[in-house]
């Protein structure tokens, strides 16, 4: 996703921004002969997501043999992702659940099977805040292919960290009105602008912990 795409997402427009003389505007459009710059609250509280090739993982027999499928052991996947925030102090927390489901080639006898996954808060897209390990547990019943189970995450963002500066908020939401000089520039355009949105932008990821190996699988699979 392009950068600006990305952080035009962390917002949410609201309000109606009214009609423009070619027809009404979509939500988050500069109308500026309504008077009306882009109306958007800033939300303290970190995205939250799986990242690509880590939202699941293949286990073979043998790792170091071919990965064919006669070669399979089992596979598993993280899934319904479920988030909540608490932004009511200084520090924000994020909580979320998910679900692993697994399914086994060999359903003979019962099995267990631990899963390590990972929590990591990401600031711009890029710096590393924190990470965390957890671990997941599947339990396998005799002649039972599939089964599933319940993982947690959370973590904790300063605050003032994750606070749009006043000036900046300032030039996103500014009325602008028909004849100024700046009425049908998108402040997102701003290099300025888009530097602070992304020094302030921080996601909470959830993945699975894999070696080098699964992550090459699951890139070019």
């Amino acid at each position: 996703m392009a950068l600006t795409n990305r952080l035009r997402n962390r917002f949410l427009m609201t309000g109606a921004l009214g009609c423009a003389l070619a027809g009404c505007a979509s939500t988050g459009e500069l109308v500026v002969d309504q008077g009306v710059g882009i109306t958007a609250v800033l939300s303290s509280c970190p995205a939250v997501g799986v990242p690509d090739y880590t939202g699941d993982v293949t286990l073979f027999r043998t790792p170091a043999a071919a990965k064919t499928t006669d070669n399979l052991d089992m596979t598993a996947a993280i899934t319904n992702l479920r988030s909540t925030c608490d932004d009511s102090s200084a520090k924000v927390y994020t909580g979320a659940t998910f679900d692993v489901v697994a399914r086994r080639a060999d359903v003979r006898g019962a099995r267990s099977v631990t899963l390590p996954y990972f929590t990591t808060v990401l600031r711009g897209g890029s710096a590393v805040v924190t990470k965390r390990i957890g671990s997941v547990t599947l339990n396998f019943a005799d002649g039972q292919e599939r089964a599933q189970a319940t993982g947690k995450a959370g973590a904790f963002v300063d605050k003032a960290a994750a606070t749009l500066p006043a000036d900046v908020q300032e030039k996103i939401t500014r009325r602008r009105r028909a004849g100024d000089r700046d009425a049908a520039l998108d402040p997102m355009a701003d290099p300025a602008v888009r530097a602070a949105i992304q020094r302030t932008s921080f996601e909470m990821l959830v993945g699975f912990q894999l070696d080098e190996q699964q992550l090459a699988y699951n890139a070019t699979r």
